[in-house]
């Protein structure tokens, strides 16, 4: 008798591991890349505002910043460096007796940006989710 030899293929495997590590390295390299790319490629420049109709300002909670990092309160001067949760805590008593208080930032243009972000977690800090900003008022552009 004549027995035929069974021929045993090998089939072909592709092997996932190499592809995916060759893919998180990539995805990896645009994610670290781009997220320089972004500040960088932003030109803004800010706008000037124009008031058209008067708001009743009564319930709100006027916090000035100034140039050097003072913060005032309703006219009430603060520590020298206060922190977010000091600050938060003069707007918790400056917000007593008041409906539903905002609060309107009015930072001086040449106070840093971190001043203006302190008043910010300040207002979160204590629960005070309205806030404005106060500007100049621009003379009306010509039409």
């Amino acid at each position: 008798m004549k027995f035929r030899r069974a021929h045993q293929r090998d089939e072909p495997d592709i092997n996932l591991i190499p592809l995916i590590d060759v893919l998180l390295v990539i995805l990896i390299f645009l994610a670290a890349s781009t997220a320089f790319t972004k500040v960088s490629a932003l030109q803004i420049v800010l706008p000037t505002a124009q008031q058209n109709t008067p708001v009743d300002r009564s319930q709100d909670i006027v916090v000035a910043v100034a140039a050097d990092g003072r913060y005032a309160v309703d006219g009430k001067l603060q520590a020298a460096g206060s922190s977010p949760t000091q600050l938060a805590e003069a707007l918790r008593q400056a917000a007593t007796g008041r409906d539903a208080p905002a609060v309107v930032v009015n930072a001086d243009a040449a106070a840093s940006h971190q001043s203006v972000i302190q008043v910010m977690e300040a207002a979160r800090l204590a629960q005070i989710g309205r806030l404005n900003f106060a500007t100049q008022n621009s003379p009306a552009a010509p039409r």
